[in-house]
């Protein structure tokens, strides 16, 4: 890990408020000399929030930004991404208002950046079994299962916790996420994470300890699941057709596609002769059962070959090194030379 005497890059924290006037004066107390600057988003914050810090912090690298409508945690982190990049900042660090996120971790979150290990670092409050005995079951339960469809719908196979707001990115990537059309709300980390699957960036899964003291989660894992589940198979879908028809169709795609066809023929055509079976007291002859049975192992066999494939293309080169040799190239062309591009 790096220390602060290390680190040029200018670090932005980004601290999206919405009822967190109670812990957000002692979280800013808290953050760092390795951070350049503060952006304390205000939410349509009904406690105010944001007039607060004006009033009560004397930090300079504190810059409260005001949304006039409520945006929800996505919205909010979008607008302090988007001060952060018209203030040149190059690495921003999200953290909640609400003090479950110790700053001191900043330093490790944004090392694998500076050093070019990852373009994007998450943490995982799951690596440590000890460390979770603060942390009710439905949330073990639900974090559980949102972590399965986030590996389906993201590709980033080793990635645990998707519902950890504790993240870091680096600029370069942050200005290609499209920020229009990335969800506003509670699915806003989930579907970061599928639009930098889209990119080939790198996605660092960092260990942390989860703190529960006083304060109020607005996230309901039970209520959220149905509704991130449709999303997760919408990006699973978009997934699949961008990175394996549109980008490159290659074997994988053909094992993908096979393995779904003989899969559901087997498995209707059974359930189909099954039924018919049942209803006319009638056996199923052995050939009956083999052109059921036989393409339904063999798509299953076809669709574990293309998950492994899968698997073993996650990312592994940051992609910001790139990107941001690319933005200092540009930057010295000429309005000519542009646009010959």
């Amino acid at each position: 890990m790096l220390n602060s005497q290390q680190m040029s890059e200018k670090i932005a924290v980004v601290v999206p408020c919405y009822k967190t006037r109670k812990h957000i004066l002692d979280l800013l107390g808290r953050i760092g000399p390795e951070v350049f600057s503060i952006y304390v988003v205000d939410d349509c914050c009904p406690e105010g929030t944001g007039h607060y810090v004006e009033s009560e912090c004397d930090d300079p690298r504190v810059n409260v930004v005001y949304n006039s409508v409520n945006l929800g945690v996505g919205g909010a982190v979008m607008a302090g991404y988007g001060a952060a990049i018209n203030d040149g900042c190059d690495i921003f660090v999200k953290i909640d208002g609400d003090g479950q996120m110790d700053p001191a971790l900043i330093p490790s979150f944004v090392s694998p950046i500076i050093t070019g290990d990852a373009d994007y670092v998450k943490g995982n409050r799951f690596f440590d079994p000890e460390s979770l005995s603060g942390m009710p079951f439905i949330r073990l339960f639900g974090n559980a299962v949102l972590s399965f469809f986030t590996k389906l719908s993201t590709g980033y196979w080793h990635l645990f916790d998707p519902t950890n707001g504790y993240t870091a990115i680096h600029s370069e990537v942050a200005k290609h996420l499209h920020f229009h059309k990335i969800s506003q709300r509670y699915f806003f980390e989930t579907d970061v994470l599928f639009r930098l699957g889209l990119q080939g960036a790198v996605v660092y899964d960092l260990p942390m300890t989860a703190h529960y003291a006083d304060e109020e989660s607005n996230l309901n894992i039970s209520a959220v699941i149905p509704e991130f589940l449709l999303k997760h198979c919408k990006n699973a879908g978009k997934r699949f057709f961008y990175r394996y028809i549109l980008r490159d169709f290659s074997l994988a795609t053909l094992e993908f596609l096979m393995g779904i066809v003989l899969t559901l023929f087997g498995g209707i055509y059974g359930a189909t002769r099954w039924y018919e079976s049942a209803q006319g007291g009638i056996p199923v002859s052995a050939g009956g059962v083999m052109l059921a049975a036989l393409p339904l192992l063999v798509g299953l066999q076809f669709l574990l070959a293309f998950f492994n494939y899968d698997m073993l293309a996650v990312p592994k080169r940051a992609v910001h090194p790139a990107l941001v040799h690319r933005s200092q190239v540009a930057s010295h062309m000429t309005n000519k030379q542009k646009d010959l591009i």
